[in-house]
């Protein structure tokens, strides 16, 4: 049964129940004495009383239908008791034959008063009406969404080829909730191989068994379904989702996801007009498959064969880079009007700098966090970084814009076609966009990238997922526990095979996801012995775990060796980005840190031999990703996870094994076969069980009473 149904007959049983209760009460009154106009009211006022409970019902369900969530908001609370409280008084009144004016009846009685005990019954009922409220509507509201993620066949850059959709859309629809929602997804595997979705910048508090990575979670078989789900506890802001192994990224399957305020939270900014996701990233025309055996045998990929914006390819800004028949993006806006442009780079290995002809943007969040809002001409965005950008239609609509993502720190003409092109189309616009695209910033300047990173900063004084001011967390001033310098280097022979590594290891995910193995304790699937520096040894294979410490205040560099950009995620959490600068990290330059407004996210850039500082408190226990977001990086093998365990083993900081869970590797005996593949309505829940399981035995016991 599905909780909205079993919601519904919740509801039922209380009106049966508040109906018995009501004719037991005042048949009780009625058989003690009176003339007949007592009993001709007395029959009035059940029947009264019985409309009101059936009426109460019908809004209760009404509040119940609220968006696509089956559960409603607390703020109905107060509205329910006033009608719960009114209920118990007019039955008061009645007894006491006083004048009430209840829902705008006036009622007159004759004296008659009531008992101690009655009073204390009907005040019992009154609380456990609001408990059986409570239980079944006031929780967190729940979306739920039902996902087909399959090929189709499109021609972003003209050639055709297969791409991941979800629902048949490439790009895949936006998940729009808001904090502390519970997020259910029910996803159909219908690829011919293995799926994993993970949730960038979503952290899963006490849930790392919903991250969809290899470390976590066995993949969802070609032909099955599972069904994801999380709460978006404490987070607001803008992330997105992706296919998170096989290189099926490359192919697409990745959409929005976007975490709005509660309503009690203000916002920093005035209400835009209008949202709007843009995903940019470098595209292959190569299938995901060939692109990985190429990876596979130690082949580089090249350069990309463009820039998607929104899955289309490049409007044709110069004939002779741009083929003609390529379908373009076009952003529609009204003159005046401010819209909140949420950006996203989802791409496989590029850093974009991203611009509108003529416009300013002013930038306010990135990846949960509000920004100290600055104006920009133009931003560099990395490889799985989001910003928020309010952008207003303040021109002259002489013609329409360009909206361009072109590629960063590269040489060579070759690199001249990897570039994206939307249209910003003005509702009074005179004209196409024509002329050159303006001008990215200067490549020969290798501080400009830098110092703009630099700027961004926190919003100290502003709310986001809590009332209490972001800058109420004094990051600076908490005492670092552990310290990990990751040395990144070019990729290397290991084996005979070419590896990316950080210090010297290449990640091997086990055919056991770590979390199994830890649920489980099953021993030998990895190791807790990740060096905190460098060795000094030939790089090897290996399944080596960061052993953080729960609670603990972890300091992390990355020290970037390579020759590219390079961008690293955690899962799980928000970090405070400190410090980044040229050369190589010693422990002076902790004195250039910033321990005030470091900005507090999920991806920093590491540009070429340079180093990025983070400081990051480790109160989420779980086993979390470490990862480039570089994905060919990442594919071979440059990735640790972060263990972090509580000694003392509750579900207050850690929720238990869910009941779907798909086993492999050494667990794969107790996979039933096809057990996964059940219907949407029957998906486990983490709340619903609980919730339930009380309103059944209250029910129970209140029968039982009565």
């Amino acid at each position: 049964m599905s909780f909205l149904a079993s919601s519904c007959v919740s509801l039922l049983i209380y009106y049966f129940i508040t109906a018995r209760v009501s004719f037991k009460v005042l048949s009780s009154v009625a058989g003690s004495g009176g003339g007949p106009a007592h009993q001709y009211f007395l029959k009035n006022e059940l029947r009264r009383r019985s409309a009101t409970q059936l009426g109460l019902v019908v809004l209760l369900l009404s509040f119940s239908f609220e968006s696509h969530s089956c559960l409603c908001s607390n703020r109905h609370l107060p509205l329910l008791v006033s009608i719960f409280w009114s209920q118990a008084r007019s039955c008061c009144s009645i007894l006491n034959g006083s004048v009430k004016e209840s829902f705008g009846i006036v009622l007159l009685f004759p004296e008659k008063r009531i008992t101690a005990e009655e009073l204390s019954y009907q005040m019992f009922l009154l609380a456990c009406f609001i408990l059986l409220f409570k239980l079944t509507l006031g929780g967190d509201p729940f979306a739920f969404f039902d996902w087909d993620v399959s090929y189709i066949t499109a021609s972003p850059l003209g050639v055709s080829q297969k791409v991941i959709s979800v629902n048949k859309q490439f790009p895949g629809p936006v998940v729009n909730v808001t904090t502390n929602w519970n997020v259910v997804v029910n996803v159909h595997n219908n690829l011919d191989e293995p799926l994993l979705i993970t949730w960038n910048g979503v952290q899963h508090r006490r849930n790392s068994w919903q991250d969809g990575v290899l470390g976590t979670n066995c993949p969802i078989p070609a032909g099955w379904n599972w069904t994801y789900q999380f709460q978006v506890k404490d987070q607001i802001g803008s992330f997105f989702y992706f296919p998170s192994i096989k290189f099926q990224k490359a192919s697409g399957g990745y959409g929005g996801l976007i975490i709005n305020n509660r309503e009690v939270i203000p916002v920093p900014f005035g209400t835009p007009d209008g949202d709007i996701a843009l995903f940019i990233g470098d595209w292959y025309t190569r299938s995901h498959k060939d692109l990985r055996k190429a990876l596979e045998d130690g082949n580089d990929l090249g350069v990309p064969d463009g820039v998607l914006i929104n899955g289309h390819g490049p409007y044709r800004y110069n004939d002779s880079l741009v083929p003609a028949g390529i379908t373009h993006e076009k952003i529609d806006v009204e003159p005046g009007k401010t819209y909140r442009l949420r950006v996203h780079n989802v791409g496989i290995s590029t850093s974009l700098n991203f611009r509108i002809q003529n416009h300013n943007m002013l930038l306010v969040e990135t990846e949960g966090s509000y920004t100290v809002q600055q104006n920009y001409t133009n931003m560099d965005i990395h490889v799985g970084q989001s910003y928020s950008f309010l952008v207003t239609m303040d021109q002259n609509a002489s013609s329409d814009y360009y909206i361009v993502a072109s590629a960063r720190f590269v040489n060579g003409s070759d690199w001249d076609p990897v570039t994206g092109v939307a249209v910003l189309h003005y509702s009074n616009s005179q004209g196409p966009a024509s002329g050159p695209l303006p001008d990215p910033p200067n490549e020969y300047d290798t501080f400009f990238s830098v110092n703009q990173a630099r700027s961004i900063r926190w919003n100290v004084s502003a709310g986001a997922a809590r009332p209490n001011p972001q800058g109420s967390f004094k990051y600076g001033q908490i005492t670092v526990t552990d310290v990990y310098v990751l040395l990144s280097r070019p990729p290397e022979l290991i084996n005979g095979q070419a590896r990316t590594t950080l210090n010297g290891l290449s990640f091997v995910a086990p055919d056991t996801p770590l979390n199994l193995a830890q649920q489980f304790d099953l021993r030998g699937v990895y190791k807790l012995d990740f060096p905190n520096r460098f060795m000094n040894r030939p790089a090897k294979l290996d399944t080596s775990v960061i052993n953080g410490t729960y609670r603990g205040f972890t300091e992390i560099i990355f020290q970037n060796n390579d020759s590219i950009v390079q961008s690293y995620h955690l899962d799980g959490y928000a970090f405070f980005v400190v410090g980044m600068d040229y050369g190589i990290w010693t422990e002076n330059s902790r004195g250039t840190y910033n321990k005030w407004d470091g900005v507090a996210r999920c991806t920093t850039q590491v540009f070429p031999g340079a180093w990025t500082a983070i400081l990051v408190s480790l109160d989420n226990v779980g086993l979390w990703n470490l990862r480039s977001q570089d994905l060919k990086s990442w594919y071979l093998g440059q990735e640790t996870y972060l263990s972090v365990v509580n000694p003392e083993v509750n579900n207050k900081t850690e929720l238990s094994l869910p009941d779907n869970t798909i086993y492999c590797g050494l667990l794969a005996g107790l996979q039933k076969q096809q057990s996964q593949r059940v219907r949407f309505s029957e998906a486990a829940s983490i709340a619903n069980v609980g919730k339930m399981t009380l309103v059944t035995v209250f029910l129970t016991c209140l029968s039982l009473a009565l």
